[in-house]
C-alpha cells in the first residue's frame, strides 16, 4: 500500500480526520478539490459559521488547529435561549450551571478548515493532493486503489469519504441514503443590532421556522432564518430596508432594533441518513453519512465526533495488530456512530416537527413541552451534555484525552 488511509474531502471533517490520523502515526493521503484560501482576519466575516461544541474544540486541539483559531477570531457563547414566538414556552441553558466557562464557540467554517490545513502542512506527516478531484475507487485484494481525474492513482488500505452531502465516495458503496426534504431554506446573514450580542445563542420558533441569532466576535450576530422555499427567495430579493423591516417584525427585542445587514444567502435544508457507514474498504464520515437540520447546530459537531471515533477505533485495532481495513473494528465504529448520530438526528427532527404544529389548541402541546423541559433539570442536562460531545459514549478525544495517551 502507498498509504494506510486515503481521506477524500478536505473540508472541516476530512481535514480533521487526516490531521488526527497523521498525528497518530498513520500514513495518510488527503484529496481535496479546492485548497482553502489564506485566512485574513481583516476580511469580512464569512456567511457560513458553525457553533462548535466543547467536544469539537477538544478534537480540534488534538488536531493542532484550535490554537490557530484562537489567534484569529471566534466568539464563545455562555448562554442559550430558545423561545416560541411571543416569548412563550422558553428554554434556557447556562454554562455556569454545568461548571463550564462556555457552551460553545461560533467560528467561520473557512477559518476552521484553514487552521486544519495549516496544521497538516506544518506537520508534514500527510501527503496532500490539493486541487485534485476523485475519479473513482477500485477495490483491490489488500485495500483500494484511488484514481484521480488528472490520471494519477495510489493505493490505500482504507478510503475515508468525508466529501459532503453529495459524496462521490458514497457512490462506490452499497448504501442508499434515506432523505427527508423539509422544503425550506436557511437564510444566513450578519446583522448589527442596537445592543451587542455578548455571548448568547438565541433562537425563536416562528410559524415559518426557527430564527437564530449567534454571536460574532465583533458584537454582531450571525442569523440563520429557516423559511419556506418561496419565502426565502422573496427575502433574498428584497432591498436592505425592506429585509430589515421583515426581520425586525419577527425577531422581538432580544438585542434591540436590527439596524443593518450584510449580504444574504440561502441554502436548502434536509435530513439525509445513510443506512451503512462501512462498505468493503470504505468508510463514510460527516455529511457523507448523515445530514441533519441546522436548528441545533450539530452538523459539524457530529462529523468531528465521527472523525475522532474513527481514529480511536483504528488506534485500538493497530494495538491488536489489525490492518486499518479490518472489518471487525470498522463494524464496531459503524454501530457506535450510527446509533449516536441517529439519536441526535431523530431528536432534532422531532423538535422541528413539534414546533411545526399550528397555532391554536395544538400550539399548547409545544408550549407545554418546552415549559416541562425548562423545569426538568435532568432532561436539560442530558441534552446539553450530549450536544456538547461530553456524554459517556463520546470519543475520548472529545472528552479531553490526548492522542498520545490513547496510542500508548
Amino acid at each position: 500500500m502507498d498509504f494506510e488511509l486515503a481521506v477524500i474531502g478536505g473540508g472541516m471533517v476530512g481535514a480533521a480526520t487526516a490531521a488526527l490520523a497523521a498525528r497518530s502515526g498513520f500514513e495518510v493521503a488527503l484529496v481535496e478539490a479546492h485548497r482553502p484560501a489564506q485566512f485574513d482576519p481583516d476580511q469580512p466575516y464569512d456567511l457560513r459559521v458553525s457553533a462548535l461544541s466543547p467536544g469539537s474544540r477538544a478534537i480540534l486541539q488534538e488536531a493542532g488547529a484550535w490554537r490557530l483559531v484562537e489567534r484569529q477570531r471566534y466568539a464563545p457563547y455562555h448562554r442559550m435561549h430558545v423561545e416560541e414566538e411571543q416569548g412563550r414556552g422558553s428554554i434556557d441553558f447556562d454554562a455556569d450551571r454545568f461548571g463550564w466557562s462556555e457552551l460553545g464557540f461560533i467560528v467561520e467554517n473557512q477559518l476552521t478548515q484553514w487552521a486544519l490545513w495549516q496544521s497538516l502542512e506544518a506537520g508534514g506527516q500527510a501527503e496532500l493532493f490539493a486541487s485534485q478531484k476523485l475519479d473513482r475507487i477500485e477495490r483491490r485484494k489488500a485495500g483500494v486503489e484511488v484514481h484521480l481525474r488528472d490520471g494519477s492513482r495510489f493505493s490505500a488500505a482504507l478510503a475515508i469519504g468525508a466529501d459532503g452531502a453529495a459524496s462521490r465516495v458514497r457512490r462506490f458503496c452499497d448504501t442508499d441514503p434515506a432523505r427527508w426534504d423539509y422544503n425550506q431554506k436557511g437564510l444566513v446573514a450578519h446583522v448589527d443590532t442596537a445592543q451587542q450580542n455578548d455571548g448568547i445563542a438565541w433562537q425563536r420558533f416562528l410559524d415559518t421556522g426557527p430564527l437564530a441569532f449567534l454571536p460574532l466576535s465583533d458584537g454582531r450576530s450571525s442569523i440563520v432564518w429557516t423559511l419556506p422555499l418561496a419565502l426565502a427567495e422573496q427575502m433574498l430579493e428584497l432591498d436592505d430596508d425592506a429585509f430589515l423591516a421583515e426581520l425586525n417584525a419577527v425577531a422581538g427585542d432580544a438585542f434591540g432594533e436590527i439596524q443593518a445587514s450584510s449580504a444574504r444567502a440561502a441554502f436548502p435544508l434536509r435530513m439525509q441518513l445513510a443506512d451503512r457507514y462501512v462498505d468493503d474498504g470504505i468508510v463514510l464520515l460527516g455529511d457523507a453519512a448523515h445530514v441533519v437540520h441546522p436548528m441545533a447546530g450539530q452538523g459539524v459537531n457530529l462529523g468531528l465526533l465521527d472523525a475522532a471515533a474513527l481514529i480511536e477505533t483504528l488506534i485500538r485495532g493497530r494495538q491488536r495488530g489489525l490492518a486499518p481495513n479490518h472489518s471487525a473494528p470498522l463494524r464496531r465504529f459503524e454501530r457506535w456512530r450510527k446509533s449516536d448520530n441517529a439519536l441526535m438526528a431523530g431528536g432534532i427532527h422531532a423538535i422541528k416537527q413539534l414546533y411545526a404544529l399550528p397555532a391554536g389548541p395544538l400550539g399548547l402541546i409545544r408550549r407545554f413541552g418546552a415549559g416541562l423541559v425548562n423545569r426538568a433539570w435532568p432532561v436539560k442536562e442530558r441534552f446539553l451534555v450530549h450536544a456538547a460531545g461530553q456524554h459517556a459514549d463520546a470519543p475520548q478525544i472529545a472528552r479531553g484525552s490526548r492522542l498520545k495517551d490513547i496510542s500508548a
